[in-house]
């Protein structure tokens, strides 16, 4: 059976003048247009395709990769709005739409939206931006610093909430924001703690020794990229900081007194030097 708005491994059964059909079982023979078959193509081949539905609600298969796919959020810009919903660029031919009904508010054509991507009743892959009843669907299964991937999404009074894994809602308290984290943005980030009640705390970079021993080796190269000084110590502004490293003052002190302790480095009264 065909997992419709995802890869699929089909098989090539036979060409046609516009294209050629791939095998798509009790689904029936899946057109695949001329403009997406690969060269030197033959029948038996087995190709990895995006299977969706065109204009007319058929499946339809392409080698192009979308945006997003079923079961994902995708932050996605509105390239035109009609009497039926918006439509989005999610890097097909074929714009992806968001029915009215399932719009959070009212999309505007030009303006980009985080949306997840799924099936409808009526067999079509869409979009929706009433994204709260996707997330948090079964228990929360994270250790402490595993890396997630997170989308960015709105802010809080206690932080920033992000999307961890296409699968949970998280926060990244405001003490743990450095730099700035865009709106519907994916980076990758950290599991900090889970709580009893299943809600995840994150930060975007590696919590305990190794965030120091990474921030360590980044103070060292740029050390010898400057000729071995930087002006940076303890009455530096954490701005600064930041600014240079994208971490925060705490972190970078912890870092300075490894590289102390290892004799890598001499504390100056004007900054950090190589040692000898």
């Amino acid at each position: 059976m065909i997992n419709l708005g995802r890869l699929n491994n089909l098989t090539v059964v036979r060409h046609v003048p516009f294209g050629l059909y791939l095998d798509g079982g009790e689904d029936g023979d899946i057109l695949l247009p001329k403009r997406y078959v690969p060269e030197g193509c033959q029948i038996g081949e087995e190709l990895q395709v995006f299977v969706y539905t065109d204009s007319e609600d058929e499946l339809v298969a392409t080698t192009q990769r979308p945006k997003a796919m079923v079961g994902q959020f995708a932050y996605l810009k509105v390239v035109s709005v009609n009497q039926v919903g918006a439509f989005l660029d999610w890097g097909l031919a074929k714009d992806l739409l968001v029915p009215y009904p399932e719009q959070r508010r009212p999309m505007q054509e030009g303006k980009s939206y985080l949306v997840y991507v799924n099936i409808d009743n009526e067999g079509r892959v869409v979009a929706t931006s009433r994204i709260d009843r996707f997330l948090d669907r079964w228990p929360v299964k994270y250790k402490k610093g595993e890396a997630v991937q997170l989308i960015i999404a709105e802010k809080t009074e206690l932080g920033i909430k992000a999307i961890i894994n296409h699968a949970h809602w998280g926060l990244i308290h405001h003490e743990d924001v450095f730099g700035q984290l865009r709106y519907g943005s994916s980076v990758q980030g950290f599991v900090k703690n889970v709580r009893e009640d299943g809600k995840v705390d994150l930060v975007t970079s590696k919590p305990g020794r190794d965030k120091v021993d990474e921030l360590a080796e980044a103070i060292l190269t740029r050390l010898q990229e400057s000729g071995g000084f930087l002006p940076l110590h303890d009455k530096t502004p954490a701005e600064d900081i930041q600014q240079r490293f994208g971490e925060s003052k705490k972190s970078f002190k912890s870092a300075i007194g490894l590289l102390y302790k290892q004799r890598k480095i001499i504390i100056e009264v004007g900054g950090i030097r190589l040692s000898k």
